[in-house]
């Protein structure tokens, strides 16, 4: 892993946080340029109002990466809206926000995580891997989907 040249900080936020929407809206048209035809269909589960668990990574003023947290049952959370800027990929950026997210799950009780991605988002899914997350059938809306991919991690957080 690559590390970030420079000092950075996370920040635990809200999405209501302008950085945070800044990101988002890149990562939207990311997935429009990727996914095409099928970007309507996943679009409709990324909406970002009141998310409560946010995640950004900035360095400077600059927000570089990020990602949130959603409830998604009793001790199991959904991780959502993961996104590193792409000039600043292979630095540990994606790695330094899961852990973040992590480990707030697992201050608030959390046990489970669970996520979906797109086949085609090949970085994603080398991150997951990498960081103990193991291939589960599709749940919920993603279930038959084909382009989709849905894993899930035990959170072991020394509790």
């Amino acid at each position: 892993m690559f590390t970030t040249p420079e000092p950075v900080t996370l920040v635990r936020t809200t999405s209501d946080d302008p950085a945070f929407r800044n990101l988002v809206d890149r990562l939207d048209q990311d997935l429009a340029t990727r996914n095409g035809e099928s970007n309507a269909f996943f679009a409709q589960f990324n909406k970002v109002d009141h998310i409560q668990h946010v995640v950004v990574l900035m360095s400077g003023d600059q927000p570089i990466g990020c990602g949130a947290i959603k409830p998604f049952a009793t001790d199991t959370v959904e991780l959502k809206r993961m996104f590193t800027a792409p000039e600043r990929r292979q630095q540990g950026v994606g790695t330094m926000v899961l852990s973040e997210l992590e480990r707030w799950a697992g201050e608030l009780g959390y046990r489970h995580c669970v996520l979906e991605t797109g086949k085609k988002m090949t970085e994603a899914i080398a991150l997951y891997s990498k960081h103990g997350f193991t291939l589960i059938p599709n749940y919920g809306p993603y279930a038959g989907v084909e382009d989709s991919v849905c894993f899930a991690k035990r959170l072991d957080l020394g509790s």
